[in-house]
């Protein structure tokens, strides 16, 4: 996996979600760059991993990547945040502390879960993909900034980031949609040893506010904050994101 590392000071990491790569991370990195340094991922099958050969399956990237990194404060955007969650339960000793931004333990509904999505989204893109590649990538991006006060714009932000290292691999982009789909780890959270800041986006239509409240009450050091925003606050919250990720950074032990 490519890893870029800019900035100075404690060590953090930042993990894109489905389709993207660090790069949509920008406006957030300049930020934090100013306080740690920051190890900018790119998962495989995207953005400068796109020829990665190495499996998205999250206990294999967690562990791919435990081992190259220090030890430091993971943060993951969705899908990343499901390979952030895997990190913290695999190495304490290497993760001091996670913030999962519009991240659940559980993406689809249940008969126990109501706080997720209907497992026919992901059944429906994953066909989209094989007809319309483009088009099935640009209607989930329009469907992460449904309801966010500033749609447009984020939905721009992200068209224009998408793309902007390659194509990410058909094969990537299926295997990140079943890892949505087939994730819950709803009851392994009481094993997490380190403090976790779970960031929600109040109108998300991917993740519910509900499931990140729930998971972080469920969490032994568990806290919950959310935003009027879609399912990318970092976008258009990106300094109340930013100064959240400090505050929590601030009470855990480097």
């Amino acid at each position: 996996m490519h890893i870029d590392s800019i900035g100075d000071g404690p060590d953090l990491v930042l993990i894109h979600g489905w389709a993207m790569h660090s790069g949509i991370f920008a406006p957030l990195t300049h930020r934090l760059a100013a306080h740690f340094r920051v190890h900018l991922v790119d998962l495989p099958g995207h953005g400068a991993s796109a020829a990665s050969d190495l499996t998205l399956d999250p206990t294999a990237c967690a562990e791919a990547l435990l081992e190259r990194l220090p030890r430091a404060l993971w943060i993951g955007w969705s899908l990343g945040g499901v390979i952030a969650l895997h990190a913290a339960l695999a190495r304490a000793d290497k993760v001091c502390g996670i913030v999962e931004i519009a991240a659940s333990p559980r993406f689809v509904l249940g008969a126990d879960w109501l706080h997720g999505v209907a497992r026919e989204i992901f059944a429906q893109f994953s066909a989209g993909l094989q007809r319309d590649y483009r088009g099935t990538i640009e209607r989930f991006l329009a469907l992460e900034t449904l309801g966010s006060d500033h749609a447009q714009s984020e939905l721009r932000e992200l068209k224009t980031q998408v793309f902007e290292r390659g194509e990410p691999s058909l094969a990537a982009l299926e295997q990140g949609l079943r890892v949505l789909d087939r994730t819950d780890l709803r009851a392994r959270l009481g094993e997490l040893k380190m403090p976790s800041l779970w960031i929600a986006g109040r109108r998300d239509r991917l993740v519910p506010s509900a499931a990140m409240r729930w998971a972080a009450q469920h969490c032994p050091q568990g806290y919950f904050l959310e935003f009027a925003s879609g399912h990318a606050p970092f976008i258009g919250h990106v300094a109340e994101v930013s100064n959240a990720i400090l505050d929590f950074a601030t009470g855990i032990p480097q």
